[in-house]
């Protein structure tokens, strides 16, 4: 195993789906058995969609987290977060839970997080905010569809895990992206790059006089070959590397507001002399 310092070692597990998800238990429980220091914070209530908000509810400007024990993580402790996992990820990055996390996992979430949607994700938002504090981080999520038959917890766990030698050679700040099928077995690893669109598809279902309705299917799309989605389609457990803020160069050239207020001022002159020779 790669050697690395005792700060390197200590992990976060944090989710989007609430404390009592045992997805979160699955990958807390295989990351301590792997040597880890764990700790949990995830949120009190499901926070789904919270994308890398830091929200998080207020009582006289103190921010509400309880202890919990969980089932099979005995040792470890475990908090209830009054927060959005984007906020656990940043206070845990500043100590409120105990030493500094070298590592944040984000997981397991029920239902896979694929394609450029991944933007309104909790579970990718918690791995982003970690990046950007400086702590390397992997989101993993088990591909459930919406009504699954059963739920391969342990896979999409142990899948996360074998790759944390991976995630500890590259530098701090690195995000990993990591989506597990949901059958049994020992799913192969693929680097994937972003379908355009995600697993499943919102529409809006009703449009009243003051409420919409939407309603969520499977996607019908097909997915571009390489693409996170495509693989993930074909059993591989596709991993892509994420960037939290990148930039790209401007096209163009960007007005000149100097010579803008120029012609504004040189425009009001003439238009106030006919009025002051009145």
């Amino acid at each position: 195993m790669t050697q690395v310092n005792t700060a390197a070692r200590t992990v976060l597990v944090t989710n989007d789906d609430g404390i009592q998800s045992p997805g979160l238990h699955a990958l807390a429980a295989r990351a301590r058995d792997h040597g880890f220091e764990v700790i949990v914070a995830a949120p009190a209530r499901e926070s789904s969609g919270s994308s890398a908000s830091i929200t998080a509810v207020e009582d006289e400007g103190r921010i509400r987290i309880e202890r919990r024990e969980l089932p099979g993580l005995d040792g470890v402790e475990a908090f209830a977060v009054h927060g959005t996992p984007g906020f656990i990820s940043m206070i845990a990055s500043h100590g409120a839970f105990g030493p500094v996390p070298g590592i944040v996992l984000s997981g397991v979430n029920r239902g896979a997080n694929v394609g450029t949607v991944i933007l309104h994700s909790g579970t990718v938002g918690a791995a982003l905010t970690a990046g950007s504090n400086g702590a390397r981080a992997l989101a993993v999520s088990l591909d459930t569809g919406i009504n699954p038959e059963r739920l391969e917890w342990g896979v999409a766990a142990d899948a996360a895990i074998g790759l944390m030698d991976f995630l500890l050679e590259h530098p701090a700040g690195t995000v990993l992206n990591l989506n597990v099928p949901n059958r049994p077995g020992t799913p192969s690893y693929r680097e994937a790059s972003l379908a355009s669109f995600g697993i499943v598809q919102t529409v809006l279902a009703e449009r009243g006089q003051q409420h919409v309705r939407l309603s969520i299917s499977d996607t019908e799309e097909v997915a571009e070959e390489g693409t996170d989605f495509a693989l993930l389609t074909e059993g591989f457990a596709p991993v892509t590397a994420l960037q939290a803020i990148n930039t790209e160069a401007l096209k163009g050239t960007l007005p000149d507001r100097a010579e803008e207020s120029d012609r504004r001022r040189s425009a009001g002159e003439d238009e106030r002399e006919p009025a002051g020779q009145g």
